[in-house]
């Protein structure tokens, strides 16, 4: 049984179709990459299966289960979380403070966030946990505000794991790093991939290529191809796509590598 089954899926924003009749299938323990060139449909496609966007056709099936109408946090509950492209941590706060919040919103608790609670271990010892998980345990005291670019990134992956999920929806966790925390966040993921059924969105091929058992590639809103790094980068229609999409931009027509493409 897949881990995550989308069914021809479809969103419209007026007379613009987003996702047109998408389909997919992410195994159960597997990192799943979707790729594709901007405007795709990768974002919608996450904010659909999140619950944050309503499909206009379609299902989305959890472990077999039919989540299409599910909302937000019953879909947390069920064991589905999500990243963001911008980071959304509470820059006051440490970064432990910030993944207990996270540990309160998964059990469907309010936010009575005060030092005392801090001293709830059935609140910090799982928060503690994901910050081990995403490599910041020594920066657990230090306020979100305080942390590098790259950190935010692990924190606010330590607050998706504190919601203790089966399924994690990656939007582009890369975005804005510079090489040297891509590679860091490259290695956090390979730690965890098999751990959790992943669903990746990003635009560093380097590490998707590194990182991925499948790769599907979007193109408006529709599945071109879906294989093996191998595949993808063998295939034809994918060079077609990067390469024709970008011809407006000679840095990548010059040097096709830069999309993950062999020359």
């Amino acid at each position: 049984m897949s881990a995550l089954r989308v069914e021809n899926l479809v969103k419209r924003y007026g007379g613009l179709t987003v996702t047109d009749d998408l389909s997919l299938d992410v195994h159960a323990g597997e990192l799943h990459a979707v790729i594709g060139p901007n405007g795709a449909g990768k974002t919608t496609l996450i904010g659909q299966l999140s619950g944050e966007l309503r499909s206009d056709g379609g299902r989305v099936l959890m472990d077999g289960r039919d989540i299409t109408r599910m909302p937000v946090e019953k879909r947390v509950r069920h064991g589905l979380a999500r990243s963001y492209q911008i980071t959304s941590v509470f820059k006051p706060f440490t970064a432990l403070e910030n993944v207990v919040m996270a540990v309160q919103a998964r059990r469907g608790h309010s936010f009575r966030f005060w030092r005392p609670v801090l001293s709830t271990a059935a609140l910090t010892a799982p928060a503690q946990d994901a910050l081990a998980l995403a490599g910041l345990s020594a920066r657990a005291h230090t306020p979100a505000g305080e942390l590098a670019h790259g950190e935010l990134r692990q924190l606010e992956l330590a607050m998706v794991l504190a919601c203790q999920p089966t399924l994690l929806l990656l939007d582009e966790p890369m975005a804005g790093m510079s090489q040297h925390e891509s590679e860091a966040m490259t290695r956090l993921l390979l730690q965890l991939r098999g751990q959790y059924t992943i669903l990746l969105v990003e635009h560093d091929m380097q590490a998707v290529f590194a990182l991925s058992d499948r790769i599907t590639v979007l193109v408006y809103g529709r599945a071109l191809a879906c294989g093996t790094a191998d595949d993808i980068r063998n295939n034809p229609q994918v060079r077609e796509c990067y390469l024709g999409s970008e011809r407006g931009s000679r840095r990548a027509a010059a040097d096709p590598r830069k999309l993950g493409v062999p020359a």
